[in-house]
Parts: C-alpha cells; sequence; structure tokens
C-alpha cells in the first residue's frame, strides 16, 4: 500500500504547471492514464516493436516510460525542452538499466526542430502540444515533419477545439488555446498532410487526429470516424447551451415559467389551457 507520503511525493496535491516532474506536464492525478492512452493508442493504430518513435514534448517520459521497454534499442526519440523533466523521468520512472538497454535518444531543442536527429520516423506523437501553441508554431512543426515523414509515416497529435482560433504569437502554460477542427485541417493541408479525425478517449478533453501523406489515409482507417465532427461541434453546442442556461437572467425566466406552471397546475394535475379569452 502507498503511505501517505510517497503519495505526496507523486505530487498529487499540486497544481498542474507546479514545478514537480510530474505536475510540470500536467494534472498530476492523470499522470499514468494519459500516458496509459498515448500507448494504446500508438499500438491500436500498428506501432510495434521494430517502428521508430519521435515523441515531441516527452516531459518526464509520462508515454515514453512506456514506449521506451516495448520499441527495440534505438528506436524511441524524444524531444524536450526542460531538461530537468527527462532527467527526473529516468530517474524516477523509467532506470539507467533500462536507457542502457534501449538506447534512448534525447533533444532539448526548443524550436521544433524534428529533423535534429537526421532521420524519418515511422510514429510522431505530439501529446498536448498544439493545445499550447501559437500558429507559427505549429507551422514550424509541420514544416519539420515535412522532413521527418516517409509516405508511410503517422503524425499523431491532439488538441483543444474551440470556436475560435488563438491569436497569439507565444506557447501558452499552464494555461490553453483552441483551434477550430477547419484550421487544423487547413494547416496540415498547408504542409502537404491530410488530417483524419480520430476517436479515442482523453482525460481532460482533447480532441485526437492524425495527420497523413495524401495517398495513406487507410493506415488510420480503423479509428478514423466520420462522425467525430459532428460529436465534436454537438459537444460544442452543449456547452454553449449549459453557459446559456446558467446565465442569471435566464435563470430568473425559468424560475418564473416553473413558479406560474406550479400555480397554475389544477389540483388533478393537469395544466389547463390557455384561454382564448381576450
Amino acid at each position: 500500500m502507498i503511505t501517505s507520503s510517497e503519495f505526496d511525493d507523486l505530487g498529487r496535491n499540486l497544481p498542474a504547471g507546479a514545478r514537480h516532474y510530474r505536475a510540470f506536464v500536467g494534472p498530476s492525478t492523470t499522470y499514468d492514464v494519459v500516458g496509459a492512452l498515448q500507448f494504446s493508442l500508438l499500438i491500436a493504430l500498428g506501432l510495434r516493436e521494430h517502428h521508430t518513435l519521435l515523441d515531441i514534448g516527452c516531459g518526464s517520459l509520462r508515454g515514453g516510460k512506456l514506449f521506451i521497454p516495448y520499441l527495440l534499442p534505438g528506436h524511441y526519440y524524444g524531444i524536450e525542452p526542460e531538461r530537468w523533466l527527462v532527467k527526473e523521468g529516468i530517474s524516477r520512472e523509467l532506470g539507467q538499466d533500462l536507457v542502457r538497454l534501449k538506447r534512448p535518444e534525447f533533444s532539448h531543442d526548443s524550436s521544433f526542430t524534428l529533423s535534429t536527429f537526421g532521420r524519418q520516423f515511422d510514429f510522431i506523437l505530439a501529446q498536448s502540444i498544439f493545445s499550447h501553441t501559437s500558429k507559427a508554431q505549429i507551422h514550424r512543426c509541420l514544416e519539420e515533419a515535412d522532413k521527418v515523414m516517409s509516405p508511410s509515416s503517422l503524425f499523431i497529435a491532439n488538441y483543444a477545439i474551440g470556436e475560435q482560433d488563438y491569436e497569439g504569437d507565444d506557447w501558452v502554460y499552464p494555461g490553453g488555446v483552441t483551434f477550430t477542427p477547419t484550421s487544423m485541417s487547413r494547416f496540415g493541408a498547408e504542409h502537404g498532410l491530410t488530417m483524419m479525425p480520430i476517436y479515442w478517449p482523453h482525460p481532460h478533453g482533447l480532441s485526437w487526429f492524425v495527420f497523413v501523406r495524401p495517398g495513406n489515409e487507410s493506415a488510420a482507417d480503423a479509428l478514423a470516424q466520420q462522425p467525430v465532427q459532428l460529436q465534436q461541434a454537438l459537444a460544442m453546442c452543449q456547452k454553449r447551451l449549459a453557459e446559456i442556461e446558467g446565465h442569471p437572467y435566464v435563470k430568473l425566466g425559468m424560475w418564473i415559467r416553473q413558479t406560474l406552471r406550479r400555480r397554475l397546475t389544477r389540483s388533478d394535475g393537469v395544466v389547463p389551457p390557455p384561454s382564448n379569452v381576450g
């Protein structure tokens, strides 16, 4: 059984973004779940031990601690500007023995230089990256992705869907940004990539998709869902409806309506029809 001191040491009482190797990369209470979802998603999309994986923003190896043992030696590559996160991830989640055995490679570039390793990748992963980036950063990332993707490569990512695009120039963290599905699809198309929305859960409400080279769409067919866009639009409408229903004036109007309805209800429980006299 985990002790209270061990529980606190996992950062579960800290807010997202706090300088703790788990909390810094997101809510620490879902650290394990988000890592497992990344791993299971890529397995479902066809990742096998002989493939090469580039993990953009690998952080403290939330997903890396699962990918590195699974992949063959020298097949995992991670980019993370915060060196201390990788160091802590190795020390507290992975262990030096696995590093020596599996030989992962890391870059601490902060400019989305995916080509820094000088090779192509079968899979590229950007978990909760585009939910914090500017448009310029997305384009930089996709420009670099074009250099390291083969005709069969899959670029798996997620983002926060919103009614408007983030128009700022800076990386936003621990806060987040939103983009419309139309814009995200256009960003990919401008770099010769086709965006395919896919269905996969995420505890923080991010939406998953895959960028593929034209002609390789079938690689993500198993998880590609045409209704996804409609589901996302419905979720957005439901959120907007909840906001409207929560407005004080709307709540007052609903209360008045319910009160009048109760007072007009006869003892037999039937609401009398409106009178035509007038």
